[in-house]
């Protein structure tokens, strides 16, 4: 079986078979999971969020979600990585991101689920549009890619 599984998908995110994956390996004791589920906010102009809509540029992605689930699981000689994403429209209290990473004892677990959240969303070509109420949509922050030039960022052991 394999230790990493990292995808983008349009459907909501198989939560279950997550967690039966990470558990899957009788040699790690240290499991930490960070579920990110999208917020009910309003915004005084334009009403309550409706959804968020998620697009990336595809192949990039995958290839920095891949490099940054191997990272990690190097770095903290974790025994399993899970990183997956949502596409598409994702409405109030659905999860969009799912990090789960499992490893020998608690502190590497803990500090490479944290590196791998903060990563994906500084570093992995997926952008988020917020639409309202009112039909108002507004994109976050973008980021510029450059994948060629694009330094090494090494997880902080």
């Amino acid at each position: 079986m394999p230790s990493v599984w990292v995808e983008l998908m349009g459907d909501p995110i198989p939560l279950a078979r997550v967690a039966e994956f990470i558990h899957g390996d009788p040699s790690v004791g240290g499991i930490v999971t960070f579920e990110g589920a999208t917020r009910l906010e309003s915004d005084a102009e334009h009403g309550t969020l409706r959804y968020l809509e998620y697009e990336a540029y595809r192949a990039m992605a995958m290839r920095q979600l891949e490099r940054i689930a191997q990272d990690a699981k190097d770095c903290w000689c974790l025994g399993r990585v899970a990183i997956l994403h949502r596409l598409g429209r994702v409405a109030p209290a659905d999860v969009s991101v799912i990090v789960a990473v499992a490893g020998g004892h608690r502190a590497g677990p803990f500090e490479a689920c944290r590196w791998v959240i903060d990563t994906l969303k500084s570093h992995v070509a997926i952008w988020k549009k917020d639409v309202f109420a009112d039909g108002h949509e507004r994109w976050a922050e973008s980021k510029v890619w450059d994948e060629g030039t694009e330094e090494r960022r090494e997880p902080r052991a």
